[in-house]
């Protein structure tokens, strides 16, 4: 049993040190300007993914990638078992779009920035906010504090909700805002209850950041636990690109 369970814990942490390196090698892409779809059009889905501290747009390339490529085969499947159904599923498109941030700016910063985003796409698109770690609070901050009637949903991946003891030791923005004594935080918390604007927290069961992971979720909200994945494999997990890509689809037409 001891050899399993140091067997399972060699494997989540080569996981994650996988994942640091593969954010090198993309940090530096995505970084000059807002990567906005130019094929977006009225009735198309828009999926805006946000990174966390310390990294940038460029490390979001294969999630961005994924999540367009599982929800084209979602939107398929679903159509498929639905009568008159497919001619629908060729009428939108699911398209992602994304912004660099440096460490520095706090929530409510990033949140006029993902503002200026939004209003760069189509009117007619709508809008699912998709953030990893410090990305996930700004799209719930954005959702509920700035909004915009186009937000379908949110969805968080590995976002301490809950706060990190001591992150405002840091000395900037957007790690005071994640402290566990952040009033941002808490503003978010007691918002939940008078927003309509779905949420999903995507979990990492191994995150090592925080303590007992799941207590970060947003409450209120639906909860997944991605087993055996640390706080940056997520982003390169195929599982949790399937399951935000169908995500996207269920809310497009209708089922959960």
């Amino acid at each position: 049993m001891k050899w399993l369970r140091a067997s399972s814990f060699a494997a989540t942490a080569g996981r994650e040190v996988a994942s640091f390196a593969r954010q090198a090698v993309l940090l530096p892409y995505d970084i000059r300007s807002p990567v906005i779809p130019p094929a977006a059009r009225d009735g198309d889905d828009v999926v805006i993914v946000l990174h966390g501290l310390f990294a940038s747009a460029g490390v979001l390339r294969p999630l961005r990638a994924a999540i367009e490529r599982h929800a084209s085969t979602a939107r398929a499947v679903r159509a498929a078992g639905r009568p008159g159904a497919a001619s629908n599923a060729a009428s939108w498109s699911v398209h992602t779009a994304t912004m660099s941030y440096a460490p520095g700016p706090g929530v409510e910063v990033l949140s006029s920035r993902l503002a200026g985003v939004v209003a760069a796409l189509p009117a007619g698109v709508r809008l699912h906010l998709v953030g990893h770690s410090l990305g996930g609070i700004v799209c719930r901050f954005f959702a509920q504090e700035i909004g915009d009637p186009r937000v379908v949903q949110t969805i968080s991946m590995a976002s301490p909700f809950g706060g990190i003891p001591r992150a405002a030791l840091l000395g900037f923005g957007g790690a005071r805002d994640l402290d566990a004594s952040s009033p941002l935080l808490r503003r978010i918390l007691l918002g939940t209850a008078r927003s309509c604007v779905p949420h999903l927290s995507i979990i990492a069961g191994a995150d090592t950041l925080v303590r007992s992971p799941i207590a970060h979720a947003l409450p209120g909200g639906e909860v997944r636990v991605m087993e055996a994945r640390g706080h940056n494999a997520l982003l390169f997990d195929p599982e949790v690109a399937a399951l935000v890509a169908r995500r996207i689809v269920d809310r497009r037409l209708g089922a959960r």
